[in-house]
């Protein structure tokens, strides 16, 4: 039987968003594109342990880009971005980054102050801030989004991003404690089979 991508939002079966999210490794695999599968684990394993390891946390401007990179990989790639993000003076990425962390746990201040740098919207702010505090906001996907349909259409706004991620803080609440936005938001990722739809 063929399922829709809402199916898991709305979804109560634990064992269906553990399969899910077990095969968000699989699934970033199967976009087929070049150094994704790459990208994906640097992000996943080692940013979150670099960040965590400063004492004040923050990113540097190479993992900022590296950060970019992933996400245009996992989603849109927008070339002229990338060349902005990759302008943006190095100490400026610290102290920005440095800023934004430190405001941890406000809703949206720290994406916010991050997508003050150039070439940075939401979404790209996110994915920092998701790398280092997992367990309260998840990366801005709009793949994910669009299985949320009390959000309404997607919009990338600081506004929209609060709702969606305290939609899937409920979820990952419901979920039990082993799960995250982040985690939450991997598993509807790979339920709908990312962006080629590589879906079982």
């Amino acid at each position: 039987m063929t399922t829709t991508p809402a199916d898991l939002w709305t979804s109560t079966s634990l064992p269906e968003w553990e399969h899910a999210l077990a095969r968000y490794a699989d699934v970033i695999a199967r976009q087929d594109v070049a150094k994704l599968p790459e990208l994906d684990r640097w992000y996943r394993d080692e940013l979150p342990h670099s960040i965590a390891s400063r004492a004040s946390p923050h990113i540097t401007h190479d993992e900022l880009v590296r950060l970019t990179e992933w996400k245009m990989a996992r989603g849109v790639w927008r070339a002229p971005n990338l060349v902005l993000v990759r302008g943006n003076p190095a100490d400026h990425v610290v102290d920005v980054s440095m800023t934004a962390l430190a405001t941890i746990p406000h809703a949206t201040k720290p994406v916010a102050t991050l997508a003050t740098l150039s070439g940075v919207g939401p979404a790209t702010a996110s994915a920092v801030t998701a790398a280092h505090t997992p367990a309260i906001y998840p990366f801005f996907d709009e793949l994910v989004a669009e299985q949320l349909p009390s959000l309404g259409k997607v919009a990338w706004t600081l506004g929209y991003y609060g709702k969606y991620a305290v939609a899937l803080r409920g979820r990952a609440a419901q979920l039990g404690r082993e799960w995250t936005p982040v985690t939450v938001e991997r598993a509807l990722w790979a339920h709908v089979g990312g962006k080629t739809g590589a879906r079982e």
